[in-house]
């Protein structure tokens, strides 16, 4: 996957565990090592926003791109618009949960 997720080391650098870490952004611990270990396909930003304020980082801290074989869905899900089709705004959209696995998302 080229977007890589360095939670663990910011983590490290605060001396924070994965249960400490979820507990004061408000997910559980099982999403934030399903983010934490880059198995995840989404992240919202109210996730994210509260992960760079519990570690007093910015997103770039915790994300980064890297060039490699990203593997395109080769269908969309049900529901899920494909990568030429439009989006709806935010407010007409279906909830989404705050983390997505990977595997999951492809049943």
């Amino acid at each position: 996957m080229p977007i890589t997720v360095d939670i663990d080391v910011m983590m490290a650098r605060r001396k924070m565990s994965v249960g400490e870490l979820a507990e004061r952004v408000g997910i559980t611990p099982a999403n934030l090592a399903v983010l934490k270990n880059g198995r995840a396909k989404a992240v919202r930003f109210t996730t994210l926003e509260a992960l760079c304020e519990v570690l007093e980082c910015q997103p770039g801290d915790l994300l980064r791109w890297a060039p490699g074989d990203a593997e395109p869905d080769p269908e969309p899900a049900a529901g899920r618009p494909g990568p030429a089709a439009e989006v709806e705004p935010a407010a007409a959209a279906e909830p989404a949960a705050d983390v997505e696995p990977a595997a999951e998302a492809q049943a």
